[in-house]
């Protein structure tokens, strides 16, 4: 058995629990490495990573390189004489970084691979209408997400179960699968599977305004699955128009119910405490939404300061 000495690679909140378990499992972890600091939001304050909070609270030694090729970070990375690199939702690592450690470097990802390689696995599994999801650990090689697996872990999806309840419990699952794949690394007992490539794989492409804004010609559990599966960020949106004027909104939690109806699609029907959307086959009805210039509200409390004209559509 040998001992491991870990560098840890990561960038959000997802990847904090991570570092907190291998933490909690008394392993060394010798480097974190995490995104360089940036401005964010409207007054563009620097902003710390979640990675980095992390770090600095627990006093981890911390590199936040912007060139991963660059040479004083190389020779940083190699004087921490790690054997071992776990990457959690970090950025694609060169070979000269990746090559690094003794033991390799594993990545742990949120699907069940080879489905869902890419940006947005938890996201795209929902929005897909997937039953079942998971985490894959594998060693990183030259592509991205195709390294030899090492161990997976399956849940299920429940059929209204939101992108960001899907985070909090595949991050749960993921710490689980980390630790066991320290485990066998560990004594030596590692078994790797060659990932398969097909035609039938599904990919977790980048999310964008484009294919985050919804389609209201399509199937009412097609438009409920990419509500829910891009809750609470980045968040489905679509226009909203009446009486002339047009909005930006945002929608993140809406039901679908299967009726027959001669209704538009599209078309904008409320009472005083509810607004459903007409679609092909039935109604989508929007439990929460933001307008442009406003905080995210319940469909009672925009329906409390609006009223929707009988010309009321969504586009």
């Amino acid at each position: 058995m040998e001992k491991l000495r870990i560098v840890f690679m990561g960038t959000p909140e997802f990847a904090v629990g991570i570092l907190d378990t291998i933490l909690k499992h008394n392993y060394e972890v010798v480097g974190v490495i995490t995104a360089a600091d940036k401005p964010a939001g409207r007054g563009q304050k620097v902003k710390f990573s979640a990675v980095k909070e992390y770090a600095l609270a627990n006093n981890l030694n911390l590199l936040q390189p912007t060139n991963l090729k660059d040479e004083q970070f190389l020779t940083e990375l190699k004087n921490l004489n790690a054997n071992l690199q776990v990457v959690v939702a970090f950025r694609m690592l060169p070979e000269v970084v990746w090559r690094m450690p003794k033991l390799g470097t594993f990545n742990l990802h949120a699907s069940l691979l080879p489905n869902y390689r890419g940006a947005a696995p938890i996201n795209w599994a929902i929005i897909n209408g997937e039953t079942k999801t998971g985490v894959t650990t594998f060693f990183i090689d030259d592509k991205i997400d195709t390294g030899a697996m090492i161990l997976s872990k399956e849940i299920a999806i429940d059929e209204n179960e939101n992108a960001g309840n899907l985070h909090d419990r595949l991050m749960e699952l993921g710490n689980e699968a980390v630790a066991e794949t320290l485990t066998v690394i560990e004594k030596g007992n590692v078994i790797t599977t060659i990932q398969q490539d097909s035609s039938k794989i599904k990919t977790a492409y980048k999310l964008n305004k484009e294919n985050c804004k919804i389609d209201w010609t399509k199937s009412g559990n097609e438009i409920h699955n990419l509500i829910r599966g891009l809750s609470p960020y980045p968040c489905a949106w679509c226009f909203f128009e009446d009486k002339n004027e047009q909005w930006n909104v945002k929608i993140y939690d809406a039901t679908f119910t299967t009726e027959n109806h001669n209704h538009p699609i599209g078309k904008i029907q409320t009472t005083k405490r509810e607004l459903k959307v007409a679609v092909a086959n039935g109604y989508i009805e929007v439990k929460s939404l933001q307008f442009p210039g406003k905080k995210k509200m319940s469909t009672s409390e925009l329906l409390n300061g609006i009223n929707f004209s009988d010309e009321a559509y969504v586009k």
